[in-house]
């Protein structure tokens, strides 16, 4: 078996992520009831609510990226680290300390452990030796 961190850092594991966020993305055109009710929640203002499909898919692109652009897939991570962070928050500012806070504060967890490891560099690149 291989080592947890080798796990995390697996390209594999970034598509997944990224096809999560794209399904997120989704799910939040309308939004759908769920998404909605969530929203509501921690009183999200319903004219700016458009954004969400536009970041969740602009972050699954980042998120697929990673085996041709590690470090925008690093990057990516780190966004949506800073993105549950505010999730988190304001779950905790509207005292909704339920399923959703739960679901955020997981993915939390989940973000900021692949920011800090990252994928792995491509080493496939042009060669750093000097012609003879």
């Amino acid at each position: 078996m291989s080592h947890p961190r080798q796990l995390l850092r697996d390209p594999v594991v970034y598509q997944v992520a990224a096809a999560g966020q794209a399904a997120d993305a989704a799910a939040c055109i309308g939004p759908i009831p769920y998404v909605a009710r969530c929203l509501d929640s921690v009183d999200f203002p319903s004219e700016h609510r458009w954004i969400f499909p536009v970041v969740k898919a602009a972050s699954a692109v980042g998120l697929a990226a990673a085996p041709r652009f590690p470090g925008l897939a690093r990057l990516t991570s780190a966004m949506l680290t800073i993105y549950f962070v505010l999730a988190v928050g304001s779950h905790v500012r509207a005292r909704d300390i339920g399923l959703n806070f739960a679901a955020s504060s997981s993915m939390l967890a989940f973000y900021s452990t692949l920011a800090v490891t990252g994928p792995p560099q491509d080493q496939s690149g042009p060669s750093q030796t000097s012609p003879a």
